[in-house]
């Protein structure tokens, strides 16, 4: 896992003494980040770095977690009702206008699968995989980022991930390009059929993938944002950030 955080930086910080609630409002349907279990319980990657953030800042009292439907979470906080978004909200130009948002904690890169049977010369994916075909979602940022950083690869779009994951697998394309995120989990996972493998990489790209993920909030007071980046800097050098990283990403995004 990246260390985004300078070990020898001090941040500053911020009192929250004043504050008599923080809630952090998530979305249900961002698995392994934030789902509900077999118990109808809120779990998940963001629910407990929440949690520990909290505890980092010693304000468990009174940090909430509230579900909502992704489509609700910017005007749940615009309006008051939540203090921060933890939901893989990515940080823009037009949400700056609104929002604050904190350093990122995890950045999402793009990974390559090949399929076992492809042989390859090298183990740098420009030169391994030159003239191969490799198949990527139509019209995505990882297309745009494939043709920029590997122009000489053969390019194969598809409409989804379903079609390209099965391609690969049935060898009729030779590698694909995607989320660093979900490719892990489907090579090996029972679907792939344990047909393939993950290559070089990872890639990560500010101009394609953007800065990572970070805690968006409103901030008139700049109170949460400094004090939600001390704890996360802090869990960064005390190894709370990769445990819970390990804990919900087994096969890894790097």
């Amino acid at each position: 896992m990246p260390v985004l955080f300078d070990a020898q930086e001090r941040l500053p910080g911020a009192d929250l003494s004043t504050l008599s609630r923080i809630r952090i409002v998530m979305s249900v349907d961002f698995p392994p980040f934030n789902f509900t279990d077999q118990d109808g319980r809120l779990v998940g990657f963001h629910v407990d770095l929440a949690r520990e953030i909290c505890a980092q800042l010693k304000i468990e009292s009174k940090c909430q977690v509230q579900a909502l439907p992704f489509d609700e979470l910017e005007a749940a906080v615009e309006m008051g009702e939540g203090e921060a978004v933890m939901s893989g909200v990515a940080s823009s130009a037009d949400l700056r206008k609104s929002f604050s948002f904190t350093r990122p904690y995890l950045l999402l890169p793009a990974r390559f699968a090949v399929n076992k049977s492809v042989k390859l010369n090298g183990q740098s994916a420009a030169s391994a995989l030159a003239a191969k075909k490799v198949g990527v979602v139509t019209n995505s940022r990882h297309e745009a980022m494939l043709k920029a950083f590997f122009p000489a690869v053969a390019v194969n779009g598809f409409g989804g991930y379903e079609p390209m994951y099965e391609a690969l697998k049935t060898g009729k394309i030779d590698a694909v390009f995607a989320d660093g995120l979900r490719l892990p989990f489907w090579v090996a996972g029972t679907a792939s059929a344990n047909c393939c493998v993950m290559f070089d990489g990872p890639y990560m790209s500010d101009k394609f993938l953007g800065e990572g993920l970070s805690i968006m909030t409103v901030d008139p007071e700049n109170k949460l944002v400094p004090a939600f980046d001390q704890a996360l800097a802090a869990l960064s050098r005390n190894g709370r950030l990769e445990e819970i990283y390990r804990r919900y990403f087994p096969y890894g995004l790097f």
